[in-house]
């Protein structure tokens, strides 16, 4: 259509002759056919010369050239007419038909040939540019032959549009508002023209390194693309481009090198939008939103739709104040939100700060946004010792040939707004591909309280356990060798066979298992491998109740100690697999970890405060002085009496610190602490317990429900709780009479146990207690410290220290005002909510 306007608009003009940069690639094949018919006919025979132009189809009426093959790419004329003379030549002495030019660069990017890769490069960079200059000089601005300005739309009325009032319809790529004629009913085609949208108003350009390749369309209306990569650039490192105004990242493949051309297709989704044909489904509902101030286009929002926190992302041609319309499958909105816990009521209502889990409209998958204080997604990607936060990236790899079983991975972190890090929000079985578990499944438990989470769990656990007549294990250990016993069979196992039962059997010794066996393996494996004494585990620096993954466990057990971890892991699923407990508390981090939950810079206090407090006072130090500490991107780290000296980044140790850099000098050291010094014993342990777990199974719960549901839900009691209490601050001298106390005593008291185990973890940072009562908790350095209440004079939030077992609580007005902000404090703590 492009090449006939062209004729039209020439032959207008008187034009009575055209250069050959003007010819349609069918005119200059039509003159070479004609002075090479007999040498070409071979080739024309078999598919056609490479020649055509845009206008294949149209070159049927020639009547000396087939039809082009299904499949076949568009070329441009001036760029080909030198392949045509070469590839004729050819067929005249070998007699073999030509190949497209197209084709020879999908078969050498295939075989990553550098050079001809960046030959084609440089080709559809012409191309480009010869477009543009023939539409300049045949004065074309549009492709519409009847009238340039304007385009036509069939749109069918909604079928809750009601005569004469206004609806909203998509035409194209832009949303409009119409009113309904009063003759015109839900159901009926009404035809729209409207004026033709211009291309620097609508979708932003490719990016630079970007080139379509022209014919390479498959079913689904996906397009090829050429990626130049960086000159700069390492195989795995992933480089953020944009196509058809969509974000994405290209993972750069281990065998590109720096400055070559590789070839992607990317999703369906990118496809240009259609004819505003709305798409009927029973099963969907339709929701209408007006886009929050300060969303951009392109960028994604937050917001509530039938009590789910969606994910949404801002139209290319919308604006804030403008509505928007989207679909949500209706059982994902079947659960009444009046039924959801109170605690779940208290997040939904201020949760619009910190970090929050959505579900992503696109594609229903579980991904983390930040939102800022009026609810809209904070997109910035700079490390922000305030409001980054990082999640787990697990990538699996095929296991070693002496065990095939056990895949192997790589634990990385990324950010946790990343558009990678997602989490499926179903379970599907492989060989019927239906859902086990729907997303509606489980959004549906995401607003119980916890003891009805923790069943729900169970169900479903039990919905993917094997059946006893279909398979079940039985495990013989030595109690004198349990734990190698006990390691070597667990290893053994495949993946499915954790979902089987299992029985056990002590050697030697009579007893059938109907249940006490295995709760008491259970027990006795978890004691040893949390046991310090092992040199797997030792206890948090800052809190000595909790453990702490050790650094130097390759010198404690130098031959097996990533197999113990990977054994740890697999018992740990299994445990709350099969409703058993675990015999040990690990820090946060660790369960964040295997839920995938955003790790924050405050995190690092809880594992290790006095590196947490020494970065923080570089923030406060003026920026002309940083440069002056004489700092560089490397630690120290000490073992078995040895100093080594560890790179965070890259020659770490010959790269400065200063203002500039500081921000990534925090994330360095921040990613080293929580990851990078204990990688290959965190990588195992997670490997493990997802050997087991679904992760669509853990969307449900948050990192203390988890640390709840694998420790199990302990029986307080308040009266040790009373008596082992300090009163510091405001309430010194008054103490247990002070009238805020006994509203305390009175609101705690009134708790249920999932309220007492989260302020237990709010204050102390886990929900266990000694065995011998609350006389004997720790604090940082390992000496017993009560839990201690200080009074302050502040009359916002209540505020814990958990190195310090205590909480700074206001001295509040009315009991009303102190019970409506301690559980808001104590529930939102898991989100990063920021109580300033």
């Amino acid at each position: 259509r492009k090449e006939q306007m062209i004729r039209k608009k020439q032959q207008a003009a008187g034009a009575g002759k055209q250069s050959k940069s003007q010819l349609t690639g069918r005119s200059q094949s039509s003159r070479r056919r004609k002075a090479n018919a007999k040498t070409a006919a071979a080739a024309a025979g078999a598919g056609g010369s490479g020649g055509g132009g845009d206008d294949d189809d149209d070159d049927n009426s020639d009547g000396d050239k087939k039809p082009a093959a299904k499949g076949k790419s568009d070329k441009n004329d001036n760029d080909d007419d030198s392949d045509n003379d070469d590839d004729n030549d050819a067929n005249a002495t070998k007699k073999k038909p030509p190949k497209g030019l197209i084709n020879k660069a999908k078969f050498l990017v295939e075989e990553r040939d550098r050079k001809q890769a960046e030959k084609l490069w440089e080709k559809r960079k012409q191309e480009k540019e010869e477009e543009k200059r023939r539409r300049k000089e045949a004065g074309i601005e549009s492709d519409d032959e009847d009238d340039p300005e304007m385009e036509t739309f069939r749109i069918e009325v909604p079928d809750d549009a009601v005569a004469g009032e206004m609806f909203t319809a998509l035409a194209g790529e832009t949303f409009v508002r119409l009113k309904c004629p009063d003759t015109v009913s839900p159901g009926e085609i009404l035809q729209l023209t409207v004026p033709k949208q211009k291309k620097d108003q609508g979708i932003p350009p490719d990016s630079e390194n970007v080139r379509r390749v022209p014919g390479t369309v498959d079913a689904e209306g996906r397009w090829q693309y050429l990626v130049k990569l960086p000159e700069e650039v390492e195989a795995g490192q992933r480089i953020p481009i944009v196509i058809r105004g969509m974000q994405l990242v290209v993972t750069v493949p281990d065998a590109a090198e720096p400055g070559s051309v590789v070839k992607i297709r990317p999703p369906a989704a990118l496809k240009k939008a259609g004819t505003g044909k709305k798409i009927k489904d029973d099963t969907m509902q339709l929701f209408e939103v007006v886009v929050p101030k300060g969303v951009k286009p392109g960028n994604p929002f937050a917001l509530l739709a039938g009590g789910v926190r969606v994910q949404v992302q801002c139209p290319w041609n919308a604006s804030p104040g403008m509505k928007i319309r989207f679909n949500l499958p209706k059982v994902l909105l079947q659960q009444n939100s009046e039924d959801a816990s109170e605690l779940t009521k208290i997040k939904n209502s201020f949760d619009t700060d910190g970090w929050s889990r959505t579900i992503r409209v696109s594609d229903m998958k579980f991904q983390w946004v930040r939102l800022d204080g009026s609810g809209a997604i904070d997109i910035k990607t700079r490390f922000d010792s305030k409001n980054s936060a990082y999640v787990r990236e697990l990538t699996e790899r095929e296991g070693d040939a002496a065990t095939p079983h056990l895949m192997n991975g790589d634990l990385t972190l990324m950010a946790a707004n990343d558009q990678n890090a997602v989490v499926d929000s179903s379970i599907t079985d492989p060989d019927t591909d239906e859902d086990i578990v729907s997303y509606a499944d489980i959004a549906a438990a995401q607003i119980m309280d916890y003891e009805e989470k923790s069943g729900w769990f169970l169900n479903m656990c039990q919905r993917l356990a094997t059946h006893w007549e279909e398979g079940h294990i039985g495990l013989a250990v030595r109690r004198p060798y349990l734990l190698h016993d006990s390691m070597v069979a667990v290893l053994s196992l495949p993946r499915n066979a954790f979902h089987k039962t299992w029985r056990f059997e002590f050697i030697g010794e009579a007893g059938l298992d109907a249940g006490g066996l295995t709760r008491e393996w259970f027990q006795l494996v978890t004691e040893q491998l949390f046991d310090p004494d092992i040199g797997l585990w030792v206890q948090s620096e800052d809190n000595q109740m909790l453990m702490d993954i050790n650094p130097a466990s390759k010198w404690c057990c130098p031959e097996d100690h990533l197999k113990m971890f990977r054994f740890l892991g697999r018992v740990m699923g299994k445990a709350i697999f099969d409703g058993q407990l675990v015999s040990g508390h690990c820090i946060p981090t660790i369960y964040k970890y295997f839920l995938m939950w955003p790790c924050m810079f405050c995190d690092l206090k809880d594992a290790d405060e006095a590196l947490y407090n020494n970065l923080n006072k570089l923030l406060d130090i003026p920026e002309e002085q940083i440069e002056h500490l004489c700092l560089d991107f490397s630690t120290t780290e000490e073992a078995m009496g040895s100093t080594e000296t560890v790179d965070l980044i890259p020659n770490g140790n010959e790269t400065d610190v200063d203002a500039d850099n500081l921000p990534e000098y925090l994330e360095a050291n921040f990613k080293y602490r929580m990851l990078g010094r204990v990688k290959p014993q965190l990588t195992e342990l997670t490997l493990g317990f997802l050997d087991v777990i679904p992760e669509a199974l853990l969307a449900v719960f948050d990192f203390q429900e988890l640390e709840l549901l694998m420790c199990g839900l302990e029986e307080i009691d308040m009266d040790d709780w009373k008596a082992n209490t300090d009163y510091t601050g405001e309430l010194t001298g008054a103490g247990p009479d002070h009238q805020v106390i006994q509203w305390w005593w009175e609101i705690v008291e009134s708790y249920d146990n999932e309220l007492k185990a989260r302020l237990l973890q709010f204050v102390t940072a886990t929900s266990g207690v000694p065995s011998r009562g609350f006389g004997y908790l720790q604090g940082n350095d390992g000496n017993t410290m009560n839990f201690t209440i200080m009074g302050t004079t502040d009359k916002g939030f209540p505020r814990s220290h958990t190195c310090f077992n205590r909480i700074d609580l206001p001295l509040y007005d009315s009991k009303d005002d102190m019970e409506e902000k301690l559980k808001i404090a104590i529930t939102m703590v898991s989100t990063g909510f920021d109580l300033e």
